[in-house]
């Protein structure tokens, strides 16, 4: 069985959740909403890659943004091969300023909604489980 190990961020904003649409330029679940993704690599930390993903993906710096918590690992069997998993860390970021947030290519658009209107969009696989688990813990 073989795993690949990602982090998958939410930036929150005035009790709003931004989610991306996949790009058709990215290898993976074109036009699929997800939050902001990445590979880990090698022994990296995630909240390291996080980070750096928020940087690459929304152009927001670590001083941009407030960690609110990072959530249990998730693990995802892989749609489309049965010998792979995708082991998720999950992180729940407030957005000190929203206008900041510029998409890079391999995200078409985002949208701010409301947490419970995740499930009207055709996301990436376990992304509204995630989402809830990491709500689920915060006190608001």
């Amino acid at each position: 069985m073989e795993t690949r190990k990602v982090v998958t961020s939410f930036l929150m904003h005035d009790n709003r959740v931004l989610i991306l649409k996949r790009s058709d330029k990215v290898a993976t679940m074109k036009g699929h909403w997800g939050g902001v993704s990445g590979y880990l690599e090698g022994d990296e930390a995630p909240y390291s890659r996080a980070l750096k993903e928020l940087k690459e993906e929304v152009a927001l710096e670590a001083d941009d943004v407030q960690l609110i918590r990072g959530g249990n690992v998730i693990k995802s069997r892989d749609i489309s091969r049965d010998d792979l998993i995708w082991m998720v860390h999950t992180f729940l970021f407030n957005v000190k300023d929203p206008d900041k947030i510029r998409l890079d290519w391999e995200h078409d658009e985002c949208r701010w909604i409301q947490p419970r209107q995740i499930g009207t969009y055709q996301t990436v696989p376990r992304l509204k489980e995630a989402l809830m688990q990491l709500l689920s813990n915060t006190h608001h």
